[in-house]
Parts: structure tokens; C-alpha cells; sequence
């Protein structure tokens, strides 16, 4: 009776293990800003807009993190500082999610994904997410983004993803955002 309860026991850590081992997220895609010169800065002053800020590359605790600052003003018809990487060149046929690792200053920010299909400078779909002073992982499934508007397909084909952006976005406020790392994940 013994050799069958450990037994049992075995057979189900071992399922367990198998079971965790297949459904763990996989990153097929990681940024952790170590080349930053993938990345450009972008306001709303390409646009006529009148915010104002950048980014930095600083290292904390031996590791490149990506500080987006400034002041986003709505002014103009504007609304927007970001950050974007190119990724026509990246294999995204598996991604399911955006998954990045951030802290700030207790405001919403935004992931933009940008496609084939977002020809027109002002389409883009998009995620948010909400800081706070710890860094934090946030999951952003790619089913969940929101298209701008009505001329996007609904659904985002992980294909045909041309940039993703680091955006803080919409609103008035001073934007702080410190991002550790990006990427996708299965």
C-alpha cells in the first residue's frame, strides 16, 4: 500500500511538472534596451502638438532601463511622448501577448502595436497598463488591443506587427515611466 501512495505521489509531480513545463508563457521576443538605438523618441510636435520630453537609458542595478519623461499636453490637438522599436524584421507568427516589466509614477500608459494595415500615421492599436513604484510584469494579450479606428481590422495578426511603441498618451499629465524590458510572449 505504501509503494502504491508514492508511487501515485511521483506519477503526479511528474504530470505536474510536464503539465507546467507546456504551459508556461515562452518569450520569443525580448528588448531589454541593451542596443537602445533600435529605439526613437516621438511627440506630438511631428503633428503640430506642444508636448514635451525624452527618453534615457540609464542603468540600475546593472541593467538598462528606459525612462519616458516629459509633459503631455492635449494642446493643439495633441496628446503624446513615446518611445518606438521596429519590428518588421522579428518573427511574431506564435506571439500571443505583449509582456513588459515597468514601474512609475501611478499613471496609465500605453503599449500602441502598429501593422501593415495602420498605413495612416495616426492608426495604431493599443493596451493600457497602470504603474506604480515597484517594477511590475504586465501581460498584454494581443486579442485584447484596441484598434483606433474603423477602418482596422478587428483582430491584430501577430504577422503582419511592423513597431510596437511605449506610449504615454491622451490626457493631460507628466508622464515618468521607467521600463525594464519588452517583449512577446507565446
Amino acid at each position: 500500500m505504501k509503494n502504491n501512495s508514492i508511487l501515485s505521489i511521483s506519477f503526479a509531480v511528474f504530470i505536474s511538472v510536464i503539465i507546467g513545463k507546456t504551459s508556461i508563457a515562452q518569450d520569443m521576443f525580448k528588448d531589454n534596451f541593451s542596443n537602445n538605438e533600435q529605439w526613437r523618441y516621438i511627440a506630438d510636435d511631428v503633428m503640430g502638438g506642444v508636448s514635451t520630453g525624452n527618453v534615457e537609458y540609464n542603468i540600475i542595478e546593472e541593467e538598462v532601463i528606459a525612462v519616458l519623461k516629459g509633459n503631455v499636453s492635449t494642446e493643439n490637438n495633441g496628446g503624446f511622448i513615446q518611445i518606438r522599436r521596429d519590428l518588421k524584421d522579428v518573427n511574431l507568427e506564435n506571439a500571443n501577448s505583449v509582456k513588459l516589466v515597468a514601474k512609475g509614477n501611478s499613471q496609465k500608459y500605453y503599449i500602441f502595436l502598429r501593422t501593415t494595415g495602420t498605413i495612416l500615421p495616426w492608426q495604431y492599436y493599443a493596451s493600457e497598463f497602470t504603474v506604480n513604484e515597484n517594477f511590475n510584469e504586465f501581460v498584454l494579450p494581443i486579442r485584447d488591443f484596441e484598434k483606433s479606428g474603423f477602418l482596422l481590422a478587428k483582430n491584430i495578426n501577430p504577422t503582419k506587427i511592423t513597431s510596437i511603441g511605449i506610449v504615454a498618451f491622451g490626457r493631460d499629465h507628466e508622464a515618468e515611466l521607467f521600463v525594464k524590458e519588452i517583449g512577446f510572449i507565446k
